[in-house]
């Protein structure tokens, strides 16, 4: 039987309600209105590959370049799926006071200089991106770098831990911000959760 992913709405709006400053209540709930159809529709494309069983290759009306229902499936699942682990990581660092944890900020300071030199880079790399920024551990490299992202599903690197998720798509700041986003993102960044931050960065 396929995994079910469950439905956090709940539990990740009772981490930031009241705890964003101008980033609103109402934006949050109407954001995590989205994020629940992300996980709808990634049960839902699971439940639909389940029901096909073993796909026959050799149909190309399965399993085709151009279109097939594999494809179809498939590439539609990485844009649910990043739609889902995206926002729950957004959701997850949020609701903080914006002061970085030392264990973190030491790995700030080794890979961007310092904290204002690294809020620059992930600022401009928000501004930048057309949905997402986000900041990862690069598992060969050691070292944490800023991410850009045009989709939910765009770009993935492999042998990288996303850490810290920023929404840059408008639906995250447009009723409070209006296209003010580095006014966003700098709102944003006063209440990141830092602790939640480092529980995901990997132990040396």
């Amino acid at each position: 039987m396929s995994y079910t992913y469950p439905n956090q709405q709940e539990s990740l709006l009772a981490k930031v309600k009241g705890k964003t400053g101008k980033i609103s209540d109402k934006t949050h709930e109407e954001h995590l209105k989205l994020y629940t159809g992300y996980v709808n529709k990634s049960n839902g494309i699971l439940a639909e590959l389940e029901k096909m069983g073993a796909p026959d290759p050799a149909n190309p009306a399965v399993a085709n370049q151009i279109f097939s229902t594999i494809r179809s499936f498939k590439v539609d699942f990485t844009f649910a799926i990043g739609g889902l682990k995206n926002h729950e990581l957004y959701f997850s660092i949020l609701g903080g006071n914006g002061k970085p944890t030392d264990r973190i900020l030491k790995h700030i300071d080794q890979d961007f200089g310092s904290f204002d030199n690294y809020k620059k880079d992930l600022k401009a790399t928000g501004i930048a991106a057309r949905g997402w920024a986000w900041t990862g551990y690069d598992h060969g490299t050691k070292k944490l770098f800023n991410y850009i992202g045009d989709a939910q599903n765009s770009y993935p690197v492999w042998g990288v831990t996303p850490i810290l998720g920023l929404d840059v798509y408008e639906h995250a700041y447009y009723a409070d911000f209006l296209t003010n986003r580095g006014g966003y993102i700098d709102e944003f960044m006063n209440f990141v959760d830092w602790t939640a931050v480092e529980s995901l960065l990997p132990k040396a």
